[in-house]
């Protein structure tokens, strides 16, 4: 997630932010792959909600045929993975990127794919440490 999240810095993450409402498109959150107590937590930004078909060409993405402008200047990406291929995603399936787009393992690849609603954590929301960039994350 570098260059928005930093090695070494911590996070609380809001696990109560999906029990009522859902991961809207940009927000930064912590999943497993499994229903796995022991599977890794993994950190990504949401880019595809439920009902859309995502796609990366000519390394844009694209969410229902429009190109997606991010409000940041993320670099164009290289290997559109899976995404090469349109990608709808079904009710409670999310598409997540890293924002280090061309070094990320993400929902491009097997090991990542659609993430599902009740394999996700929580919402990453508030950095502790380093102690100079303590605050409310900014997504």
């Amino acid at each position: 997630m570098e260059p928005t999240l930093a090695v070494g810095s911590r996070y609380f993450i809001n696990k109560l932010a999906y029990k009522a409402s859902s991961p809207k498109r940009g927000d930064i959150i912590v999943f497993r792959t499994n229903g796995s107590d022991e599977a890794a937590l993994h950190i990504r930004r949401v880019i595809g909600l439920p009902g859309e078909t995502i796609q990366i060409v000519n390394g844009r993405i694209q969410i229902n045929g429009e190109v997606y402008k991010e409000g940041k200047d993320f670099p164009i990406i290289n290997n559109p993975g899976m995404a090469a291929n349109a990608i709808t995603l079904e009710a409670g399936e999310y598409f997540v990127l890293g924002d280090n787009r061309n070094n990320s393992e993400d929902s491009r690849y097997g090991d990542i794919g659609r993430v599902n609603k009740k394999y996700i954590t929580g919402k990453l929301w508030f950095q502790i440490y380093p102690q100079k960039e303590i605050g409310p994350l900014k997504n």
